[in-house]
């Protein structure tokens, strides 16, 4: 059996279980486009590069892989901000990037779009992704295709595939089907770690567990509940964590993030006797600015490589044989589910008159959210003020929690609502919204009806709190005027309690477009958690 690179790559993945592509044309990719154009797949096209690859960051995270596709140059550079946020959040991402033909580069050096050696685009990709290829040998091609989408799948991290244009139709004839060495966990280290965790959790007085991001990227969401299930112990999650267990569960505290979260759950986790981390990298926004009180000598820490009780290393184990292997080895559940704290409300909302805060506007979200929405936090206040925001569905919150990229959510949400099929809610600043709201004029033109809150305080509120000054401020955009621009879309600004539930009210009742719902706030009013956040780096920006 024959067929081309380019439909190959379709083929492959069609069956991975990719349904939409996104990406901005350009014409080193446009013959591939034309391939897509008649395949499976759906082409979404995006106002920016980089916007197509955080929607398919986000596409990913809630569908299991995401693809864009872009041209050479102009194009695979614009996305590199992005790849690297899905690179540092655990997103399998494959981005594929025309290129020049083969020919083309060897007899016409100065192309357009080049910067430099053809291969520098390479090299640079390389560096953000666990693999790499570039399909110019139609007796590699296929292999280099199976390999990538295995490489995603098995480390949940971006790869990266370039195209020359002229090799599109090359034709391949398919070899037997590659088989990856994948040896799976040592067995002894994991009958090993799994005896000494059961041991230690027998013993433990005030047991906890604290939830990480790799447990979404790992799709373990399931064992971890099956897991609450028989400890009966109170669960907490990291802040790119968020959602991993229902945070409706009988055993959820909420976000721990050191100092910066809640005061409860923070006695609970760093007061445990035994705590069971698990799939969380230790990072600084995870830690609270390394605020968190956390003693090795009471952890046992499963990641997706290796486990780590107390200070007993046990390498070469995967997190979802750990918890396979751990489940059944604990005893049915022999005590009551533990108290749990409860969500912050907005008891009174509206109150006549009352400027709208942020503290008052999560308390409403929290008391009226629907069990069928999903929330998409850009980076910001929002972002920390979504500590206190109880979501539904499991795997429910997305955000880029620990690279941090401004910008990330209006173009998440696209790809967010297309991988799940939920109607997403975007919590995003005026700053982040200026860089890539666009998308929602692609969410109204396909059809889509994201419900978009902007913290419009008139600038970088985070900076604000670490180092003010007039550089932190924004040009004012008049955000309800948009409809006349990215319609059909429903927009408001809204300045107190009642215009605020005015417009949320409209947004939950009319789903035939998106809305968009500006709240003017305060510059001096962040969430808790962020003053305490910009405190904190204020003290390390200015040497304190």
């Amino acid at each position: 059996m024959s067929t081309s690179i380019g439909q190959y790559l379709l083929q492959r993945l069609h069956e991975e279980g990719v349904r939409h592509v996104f990406g901005v044309p350009g014409d080193y990719i446009l013959r591939w486009y034309q391939q897509l154009a008649h395949s499976e797949l759906t082409q979404v096209g995006t106002t920016r590069e980089d916007n197509a690859a955080f929607a398919a960051d986000a596409y990913a995270r809630v569908h299991g892989l995401g693809a864009l596709a872009v041209t050479y140059g102009v194009g695979a550079l614009s996305v590199v901000n992005a790849v690297a946020g899905a690179a540092a959040e655990s997103s399998p991402v494959v981005v594929i990037s025309g290129a020049p033909g083969v020919i083309e580069q060897r007899e016409h050096p100065l192309l357009h779009h080049r910067f430099g050696p053809y291969h520098f685009q390479r090299e640079i990709f390389e560096r953000l992704t666990c693999y790499c290829a570039v399909l110019d040998d139609p007796l590699l091609a296929a292999r280099q295709i199976d390999r990538a989408l295995a490489a995603a799948r098995r480390y949940s991290k971006p790869v990266y595939l370039e195209l020359p244009r002229d090799r599109v139709d090359t034709v391949i004839h398919l070899q037997p089907e590659c088989v990856f060495d994948d040896d799976g966990s040592d067995p002894d280290a994991l009958a090993e770690a799994v005896a000494e965790t059961v041991a230690l959790l027998a013993g433990a007085e005030r047991g906890a567990v604290l939830a990480g991001v790799e447990l979404h990227r790992y799709r373990q969401q399931d064992a971890l509940a099956a897991l609450v299930e028989r400890l009966r112990w109170p669960v907490a999650a990291t802040l790119s964590g968020k959602s991993v267990l229902s945070e409706q569960h009988p055993a959820y505290l909420g976000v721990y993030e050191g100092a910066m979260g809640a005061e409860y759950a923070r006695s609970v986790i760093e007061g445990a006797d035994i705590l069971l981390l698990l799939g969380s990298a230790l990072n600084d926004v995870d830690l609270g600015v390394f605020t968190a009180q956390l003693d090795p000598r009471h952890m046992i820490q499963a990641r997706n490589d290796e486990v780590c009780v107390r200070h007993h290393r046990y390498p070469n184990i995967r997190l979802a044989d750990f918890l396979a292997a751990l489940i059944p080895a604990l005893p049915p559940p022999q005590r009551d589910w533990p108290a749990h704290s409860l969500p912050l409300s907005a008891p009174g909302f509206p109150e006549p008159g009352d400027a709208m805060t942020v503290s008052r506007l999560i308390g409403r979200l929290n008391d009226t959210l629907p069990d069928d929405m999903l929330v998409v936090s850009d980076t910001g206040d929002c972002l920390f003020a979504s500590l206190e925001l109880r979501t539904h569905p499991r795997t429910g919150f997305l955000a880029s929690a620990y690279y941090t990229t401004m910008g990330f959510a209006v173009p998440a949400a696209l790809g967010a609502q297309l991988g799940s099929g939920l109607r997403p809610l975007v919590l995003v600043g005026d700053g982040a919204f200026q860089m890539t709201g666009t998308e929602l004029s692609t969410a109204a033109w396909k059809g889509l009806n994201p419900v978009v809150i902007v913290f419009d305080n008139g600038g970088y509120s985070t900076e604000r709190f670490i180092l003010d000054g007039p550089f932190n401020d924004i040009a004012p955009w008049r955000l309800d005027a948009l409809a006349d621009v990215f319609g059909p879309l429903y927009a408001f600004t809204v300045g107190d309690e009642q215009a605020f539930d005015a417009a949320w009210q409209h947004a939950l009742e009319h789903k035939d477009r998106p809305t968009l719902i500006a709240v003017k706030l305060a510059a001096d009013d962040p969430s808790s958690a962020m003053r305490r956040l910009g405190e904190s780096l204020g003290r390390t920006v200015k040497g304190g």
